[in-house]
């Protein structure tokens, strides 16, 4: 059973959704470049490789959601860059983090209010360098730039992650997974990482 359309919030109505019996609850599944926003008591879930997702919500409201999201690096990029915010590089890591805490400011959530819970960043995907720990660096220079608290993180490391998030309460699960029994998700980052390389910078977006 997915989530209805008519309860998901406009926007999300793209988000692939399912009915999870082992939690009893609604669940939105996160694919490389999504994220989801709920008001409602329901799960976000996603298997991250070298990726980063950022669980952020007003922890009075209960407000929240998940983005799962890659930097994109060029060559002459990856010695140079220690972190920071710098347009060229982190163009998609701020959109993603940008629209996630906007979508959850405008349903509600204050900012005041706001924490969040980092994971990923793995070492798993062959010839990308260590992208990983390039998307984990940027995920805290972000939120520290932006004076947001993490009250939780579990980053880097040699290997995928996949991650159970509850906005309403703050709750995690993250199983790490000792190996992959296929390539789906390798496959899928490389993919993503050649997708967001090619993709040309969209506008700016401010944060409320």
């Amino acid at each position: 059973m997915a989530i209805p359309l008519s309860s998901r919030l406009p926007g999300f109505e793209h988000i692939n959704t399912y009915y999870d019996a082992a939690h009893d609850i609604a669940t939105a599944k996160l694919l490389p470049g999504e994220y989801y926003v709920t008001t409602q008591s329901e799960a976000v879930v996603t298997v991250l490789g070298s990726c980063v997702s950022a669980c952020v919500r007003d922890r009075v409201f209960g407000i929240g959601g998940m983005n799962h999201f890659m930097l994109p690096i060029h060559e002459g990029e990856r010695a140079t860059w220690q972190g920071g915010i710098v347009d060229n590089i982190t163009r998609f890591g701020n959109y993603a983090m940008e629209h996630l805490i906007n979508d959850i400011l405008s349903h509600g959530g204050m900012r005041k209010n706001l924490e969040v819970k980092v994971f990923g960043g793995g070492r798993i995907v062959r010839g990308l360098s260590d992208i990983g720990a390039c998307n984990a660096r940027f995920v805290l220079d972000y939120l520290k730039e932006e004076k947001i608290p993490v009250v939780s993180q579990d980053l880097n490391g040699d290997y995928p992650r996949k991650l159970y998030y509850f906005p309403k309460t703050g709750r995690v699960l993250m199983k790490k997974l000792a190996c992959l029994h296929n390539d789906t998700l390798v496959e899928r980052e490389k993919k993503y990482f050649r997708d967001i390389e090619d993709a040309p910078v969209g506008g700016e977006v401010d944060l409320f």
